[in-house]
């Protein structure tokens, strides 16, 4: 046994990858642990978890466990993007940001970035990039794809993500929804994991789990069949791009604790709850100014910068734009009154300094 190496009273707000894994989770991979099952996705869990993401997405959805988000965006966008093709994004998305240009080299797509004020595409920012079809000089667009919930902590309705899907598919492109936080938007919208995809007509996705209290597990959910031009393309693509779990049996499992009885909501719920306390906490204190109310677990807010130097030596979080001093506290489904509580008051100790 090794021995504990952190303190587990500490906390911060840099990121939901911060926080542990749920209760469920650790008792669902005990329960799985005990002895073999068929390795690469061939067992029991796997099996079950595909009957479960049907219920919850639709009868033709079918689910592939990765590892990792990047992971799950790179076998998404190289399922349905054409070696010339390109994929329409938000500037400041997962992707295009975060990603090492992982996209770009392992899936071999091109990026075609668009500037937003929320972190949100419409119709009318997509058609800025979405042209030149036909020309071989021309990167094909060939997908669309939106983040739920955004970097930038806001929201896109059903109603937008329709807007988009109907643009896309009457131009001939893919709708990929990265959904990273995406229990975190339904459960923000008081509305069904299927509202927010199949049904508004969102082609692929990338479905988080790590930040919702998973240890490593990600999947990616193929919702409209028809967007494969091989029957077992998502499998062999998957296996390419460095995917393939061997022992898919503890990931299945995980995915399917969290989409049972609605766990994600629960944890959802408390992590939207918490970041709009934190809010509260703060707006009134002279020398904090909140960007933007918070829709999802992420609130934004401009510190002096000595401030915010002082205060991350006590609690971890991110500078997210150093040119205005804007910084993101993120909240997790593990985040308690308490800690909002003692990090506001330690806010408050700081800009008194």
């Amino acid at each position: 046994m090794i021995s504990r190496l952190h303190d587990p009273e500490f906390r911060g707000f840099a990121s939901d990858n911060y926080s542990g894994v749920l209760p469920e989770v650790l008792e669902a991979l005990a329960i799985v642990n005990g002895g073999h099952q068929r390795a690469y996705g061939a067992d029991v869990y796997t099996e079950a978890l595909g009957d479960l993401v049907r219920a919850q997405f639709g009868d033709a959805a079918s689910v592939y466990p990765v590892f990792n988000g990047t992971g799950a965006n790179i076998v998404s966008l190289d399922l349905v993007t054409p070696r010339w093709g390109a994929v329409v994004c938000a500037r400041t998305a997962h992707i295009n940001v975060d990603e090492c240009g992982a996209p770009e080299k392992i899936a071999g797509l091109k990026l075609l970035p668009v500037d937003t004020e929320d972190g949100k595409l419409t119709p009318e920012s997509v058609e800025q990039v979405a042209w030149g079809f036909g020309d071989e000089h021309h990167a094909q667009p060939a997908v669309v794809s939106i983040t739920q919930s955004t970097e930038l902590g806001t929201l896109y309705t059903v109603e937008e993500i329709r807007a988009l899907a109907d643009q896309a598919h009457a131009l001939g492109m893919r709708l990929h929804l990265d959904g990273a936080r995406l229990f975190i938007g339904a459960a923000a919208l008081g509305v069904s994991l299927r509202d927010l995809t199949t049904d508004a007509g969102v082609d692929i996705l990338s479905l988080g789990g790590t930040k919702h209290g998973l240890m490593g597990a990600e999947a990616v959910v193929v919702l409209e069949p028809g967007i494969l031009d091989h029957p077992q393309r998502a499998l062999f693509v998957r296996k390419l791009d460095a995917q393939l779990n061997s022992k898919m049996r503890f990931s299945s499992a995980q995915l399917l604790t969290i989409l049972t009885d609605d766990l994600w909501r629960r944890g959802s719920e408390h992590a939207i709850a918490m970041a709009r306390r934190l809010a509260d906490a703060v707006r009134d204190v002279e020398g904090v100014r909140l960007t933007r109310e918070p829709e999802a677990n992420a609130v934004f807010a401009v510190l002096p910068a000595e401030v915010t130097a002082r205060l991350q030596e006590r609690y971890p979080f991110y500078v997210w734009d150093e040119a205005t001093g804007e910084v993101r506290w993120m909240c997790s489904f593990d985040t308690t009154e308490h800690d909002i509580d003692a990090f506001a008051a330690a806010l408050r100790e700081e800009l008194a300094a």
